[in-house]
């Protein structure tokens, strides 16, 4: 393993910072930091150079979108070591990941990977579809094996000794889960599937196979496609201690589609389910225009799009 040590230098620490800056909103807490901006920076390049960084604590709050779920959120002096960490996970790891891996990666995400996904069906149409996800994903991941994960391809350890800190600055269970807000759980959940994702690449060796975050499908012919779910469900529990969510875990034929990622997919088209589309018609306002607009534009009809921009227009007083 080449050993690639981690730029903690007040320069790097400074360009976190702008990495972390851009693009948020106004807060008191950015705020005060921005304020005392170099004098903190010092600090905390200080603590990181002398061993002496430890974790705050994490505000907690509740999110409604598709599903209610919890976030916790540092302070902004931990996000800053989050994507210094981040970025630098990135650069080592990212190239190590198979080509079948679409979330938090540059040139993929989601929308290119549910034209992936589309492409899998008309090319596979007479095969079959598993699709499935994890049960409580960021609450069950392994703290120990994900370290150990991370140790197979990091060398440095001072890198090593910062991400061991923020692993353990968060826990559901004793040594289990990684918070949902944080920008590393983001790298970390590539970094933890990665073995799942070359099991499945090397071992099962199916005619298709895609992962967004926890989210997958494997396809192949009748006869082979109950063989890996089966493998796949062993291989999760054992090296992963995570467990296939049993609303989730379905096995259809090609050709009939499929929901995945919050769309449903067929050879021929791509929609929002209901659910999303009731969400995008309440959600949408005179900010946030351009990015549901985009995204009912590649999924709907022209129809559909007339009556999601008269949505927006009765929202909109003009006077």
């Amino acid at each position: 393993m080449l050993i690639v040590s981690i730029d903690l230098s007040f320069k790097n620490i400074y360009k976190s910072w702008h990495d972390f800056r851009r693009g948020k909103r106004f807060s008191l807490e950015i705020n005060n930091f921005e304020n005392y901006l170099e004098e903190n920076l010092f600090d905390l390049w200080r603590d990181l150079n002398h061993n002496n960084y430890s974790h705050g604590a994490y505000s907690r709050f509740i999110v409604n979108d598709t599903k209610k779920r919890e976030i916790f959120v540092s302070g902004v002096r931990d996000r800053i070591v989050h994507r210094l960490i981040y970025n630098y996970l990135v650069d080592i790891c990212d190239k190590t990941f198979i080509d079948d891996v679409w979330s938090n990666r540059t040139e993929k995400g989601l929308l290119k990977a549910i034209f992936k996904v589309q492409f899998f069906l008309r090319k596979f149409k007479n095969k079959y579809v598993w699709r499935s996800d994890i049960k409580k994903f960021f609450d069950s991941v392994n703290h120990t094996a994900l370290l150990s994960a991370i140790g197979l391809k990091v060398g440095d350890n001072q890198a090593l000794e910062i991400i061991k800190k923020i692993v353990d600055s968060y826990s559901v269970n004793q040594k289990t889960g990684i918070p949902i807000g944080n920008l590393t759980s983001q790298i970390f959940s590539n970094i933890y599937f990665n073995e799942f994702d070359r099991f499945v690449k090397h071992h099962l060796k199916p005619l298709a196979y895609l992962r967004y975050g926890d989210d997958f499908i494997i396809i192949d012919n009748k006869l082979r496609i109950n063989n890996n779910r089966t493998r796949s469900i062993d291989f999760l529990k054992q090296n992963l201690f995570l467990s296939i969510n049993p609303n989730n875990d379905i096995i259809i034929k090609a050709r009939q589609g499929v929901k995945f990622l919050g769309v449903i997919i067929t050879k021929d088209r791509v929609d929002l389910n209901n659910r999303n589309w009731q969400k995008s018609l309440e959600n949408v306002n005179i900010q946030n225009l351009s990015s549901y607009r985009g995204l009912v534009k590649n999924f709907f009809n022209y129809e559909k799009l007339k009556y999601f921009d008269y949505n927006l227009l009765s929202k909109i007083d003009i006077k």
